[in-house]
């Protein structure tokens, strides 16, 4: 960004803040074409990604306005506030363009200048008629949406989420939640949206979710979520982090070392952990979805594990496919003992019979990672992979003392935006897979079941299926 002192010299209308990368520029392919893109309503930050974006297509994109501009373009303006502020630079419009941002994503899109339409330029004026659509309506709070699996607007949905996935492998955790929260939105709706105003006073839509909707409802498709596809980086981060045990400073690291792929890594002599090694073998494998019979079969192994070491036990399969998934990308189980105090010691004997024992289904079980009990042995967390005749799968094991059980069905059951952040927001209570813990109060609140714990939030209960978020 240019410094607010230097825009305000440069132009007294403060509409001309960007930057030019030089190291991304193309020669210009185009002189005849000479653009400046309008701030107003456009914003700095979408007005320096799209002018970056078009000077890497070859197109001349200009930092400040001059009288050599032919293509003025702009996002939401009327023509007659185009016009304004073309006189105010002392400029006119004759021999220049005003054209809505639509003809320029489309001319990057197609790697040249497009044919300018009467849909592309600015019109005179706006109409909006309120009374031809009628915006949606949703709960303010993602824990009383009721979300299936039928997703009216994956195309949207799944456009956010890439760009919150690119967001968290760069460690920008706050921009990938409200991409999620926005998706989460949108699964939420009874159809597919096909107007902006459909979406006016619903939750959880910031300005950049919305520009990302509204290029795909104009264009078929968003700029930003293609350039974020054909980015070496993100497909290098998306490769090196599906290995089990990698995060994302690690994947950054090897990849600032030269490394993007598999191959590179097996051939750079770098030092791997034993979860690390182990995610690098069985890396195809384990990046194949689990279908609901592959985690049925593997739920016949762990039951007579659990079975053999606590009779009294109990195993629930947890996380999407209680939600009602038919696929999924690992495979939960939740176990707990009806007798407080029983589930103690349960995890090291139930890993000890699965190492230690072949079936006809089962070939191999590696431990890949036992963590730290945590709060007074309250859970503990098992990664395995399970060497099936088929293939490998990565399965997860927790252990609950049955006060807890509740907490911990709630939360490995998920989804992870729909359960238990809003519970924070709007009770002043705070909920994790142990226990409420009233954050006023100072007091720990126990619950038997999920009814009971919407029930204390005075929240309607959702189904396990109807939490899809």
């Amino acid at each position: 960004m240019v410094p607010l002192k230097r825009r305000k010299v440069a132009n007294s209308g403060t509409l001309n803040a960007g930057t030019h990368n030089s190291a991304a520029t193309q020669p210009n392919k185009f002189p005849q074409v000479i653009l400046f893109l309008l701030e107003r309503k456009m914003g700095a930050s979408r007005r320096a990604f799209l002018s970056q974006l078009g000077r890497r297509k070859g197109f001349q994109v200009e930092e400040l306005f001059s009288k050599n501009v032919t293509h003025v373009i702009c996002e939401s303006n009327t023509a007659q506030e185009a016009r304004m502020w073309l006189e105010a630079q002392g400029a006119g419009q004759a021999g220049r363009h005003l054209l809505d941002v639509s003809w320029y994503t489309e001319s990057m899109r197609d790697g040249h200048p497009v044919e300018i339409l009467d849909r592309h330029k600015l019109q005179v004026q706006q109409h909006f008629h309120k009374c031809s659509v009628t915006p949606f309506s949703v709960p303010g709070y993602a824990c009383q949406r009721r979300c299936t699996l039928e997703n009216h607007n994956a195309v949207l949905t799944d456009a956010l989420s890439l760009l919150a996935e690119n967001a968290e492998l760069s460690d920008e955790d706050g921009r990938g939640v409200a991409f999620r929260r926005a998706a989460a939105v949108l699964k939420a709706l009874p159809s597919a949206v096909t107007n902006m105003s459909q979406l006016t006073g619903l939750p959880c839509l910031g300005g950049h979710s919305l520009r990302v909707i509204k290029d795909i409802l104009e264009n078929g498709t968003s700029s930003e979520v293609e350039s974020t596809k054909e980015s070496e980086r993100f497909k290098a981060l998306k490769v090196l982090t599906g290995i089990f045990g990698v995060g994302s400073k690690t994947a950054d690291r090897w990849i600032r070392e030269g490394i993007h792929n598999l191959q590179q890594l097996r051939d750079s002599g770098q030092t791997l952990n034993r979860a690390q090694q182990a995610g690098l073998e069985h890396y195809d494998d384990i990046k194949q979805p689990v279908s609901l019979a592959e985690a049925e079969a593997i739920r016949g192994i762990v039951g007579r594990a659990v079975a053999s070491v606590s009779p009294e036990a109990q195993i629930v399969l947890t996380g999407g496919f209680r939600r009602g998934k038919l696929t999924g990308h690992d495979v939960d189980f939740l176990i707990t003992h009806p007798e407080e105090g029983s589930e103690v010691g349960l995890m090291p004997k139930l890993v000890s019979w699965l190492e230690s024992r072949v079936s006809c289904h089962l070939q191999n079980v590696l431990l890949i990672c036992d963590s730290s009990n945590l709060d007074k042995n309250a859970k503990k967390f098992i990664y395995l992979f399970f060497i099936l005749r088929w293939r490998a799968v990565r399965v997860d094991l927790v252990v609950s003392p049955i006060s807890q059980f509740a907490f911990a069905l709630l939360g490995w059951t998920g989804s992870k935006v729909g359960i238990p952040r809003p519970v924070r927001q709007q009770t002043g209570e705070w909920i994790n897979d142990l226990c409420f813990c009233h954050e006023r109060k100072g007091r720990y609140i126990r619950a038997s079941s999920e009814e009971e714990i919407f029930a204390h939030l005075g929240l309607e209960f959702i189904p396990p299926n109807e939490r899809n978020a």
